[in-house]
């Protein structure tokens, strides 16, 4: 029978550091923000309204009293609704360390049905503040768990990445033209794109969205270009549909100002210049319920509380969401998130 993590960990003590780097980074995440003076929010895991990423699927469950009331429940994708509504109510800088679930997902490598999120908002700030935290942040945690690293050779599985600052940024439609030589035109023009997918390839039927084709350039063709760069990059600035809770750009509004955060081939946090508009949002969410239909995902409500928080009034904000599996995954050296914690879910439910 294959060993659990604990019983591989009590027959040899030496893997106990891997595993316990997780509180060290956990330690550092929470040392940055206090210095920054953030607060720190805990918010509800079990919510009765989540949050509407058209491609996620939701933990749904059904929360019972003792008198037989009985409501729809949900555990999170995300804090993010939550902390938008404290933002709302004035508390400022904040961020929060929480337990996020996502089903539907295959457990690999890079996913845990259940994980770790770090999620902060900057008050007064946009997504290029964000970039600046999160590159100040990563090479914090670099610093305090691998003291002796040199962060212009930086060693992950074999690889060697360039820390330093200041880290890559490249906006989508540059990556596209760079990587894929495909005009911003030609990306945001469904009939185009189509036209090029299939002939670099891919498989395009009369069903094929320009969503898919775009996700496909893009996880075989960009996504190993920003590995391969040996530096960390941030990619901004993604087409108005892929960003659902971001502001437009104002001066471009094709476009919105969100960004991805790469690193050995990972993508590490996705952050938003939030939008605070909430008869824009609202119709957003619509076409996003919408999707969600499309795709036979789980049907729920949009959540009015917090579109009555963005009509209340909220600062300009910008945040992002951060996997923190995957940041002890990368300060521990290890090839998988799995190596990170001590109850994977490939070992609880023999997957």
């Amino acid at each position: 029978m294959k060993q659990k993590t604990w019983q591989k960990i009590k027959a040899n003590q030496e893997l106990l550091p891997q595993y316990l780097m997780r509180e060290k980074v956990i330690d550092v995440i929470r040392e940055f923000f206090k210095s920054k003076q953030f607060h720190e929010a805990q918010t509800p895991v079990l919510v009765p309204v989540p949050s509407i990423e058209p491609n996620l699927e939701v933990f749904k469950t059904e929360l019972t009293t003792s008198l037989q009331k009985k409501r729809s429940a949900f555990l999170i994708m995300s804090p993010e609704y939550s902390l938008k509504k404290l933002l709302a109510a004035g508390i400022g800088n904040v961020f929060e360390i929480t337990r996020c679930f996502r089903n539907e997902e295959e457990a690999s490598r890079q996913h845990n049905p259940e994980f770790t999120m770090l999620e902060w908002y900057r008050t007064e700030a946009d997504y290029l503040e964000i970039m600046d935290d999160f590159e100040a942040l990563f090479i914090r945690i670099i610093q305090v768990t691998q003291p002796q690293a040199d962060l212009t050779h930086w060693e992950y599985q074999g690889e060697y990445y360039d820390l330093s600052s200041p880290w890559e940024r490249i906006s989508v439609a540059e990556a596209f033209e760079r990587f894929a030589h495909i005009d911003v035109e030609t990306l945001l023009s469904k009939s185009q794109l189509l036209v090029v997918g299939k002939e670099k390839g891919y498989r395009v039927d009369e069903t094929t969205t320009w969503e898919q084709m775009f996700y496909q350039i893009f996880f075989n063709e960009i996504e190993p270009s920003l590995k391969n760069s040996g530096k960390p990059t941030f990619i901004y600035d993604y087409p108005l549909s892929q960003a659902s809770l971001a502001r437009k750009k104002q001066r471009d509004p094709r476009f919105a100002e969100r960004f991805e955060v790469y690193l050995a081939g990972l993508e590490l946090g996705n952050c938003f210049s939030e939008l605070v508009d909430a008869p824009e949002q609202r119709s957003r969410f619509e076409a996003d319920l919408q999707a969600r239909k499309t795709l036979d995902k789980t049907d729920y409500p949009i959540d009015e509380d917090l579109l009555a928080a963005l009509e209340s009034g909220l600062p300009q904000v910008a945040g992002i969401a951060v996997g923190v599996d995957r940041l002890i995954m990368l300060a521990a050296n290890v090839d998988s998130v799995a190596e990170t914690l001590f109850f994977p879910a490939n070992e609880l439910f023999d997957l």
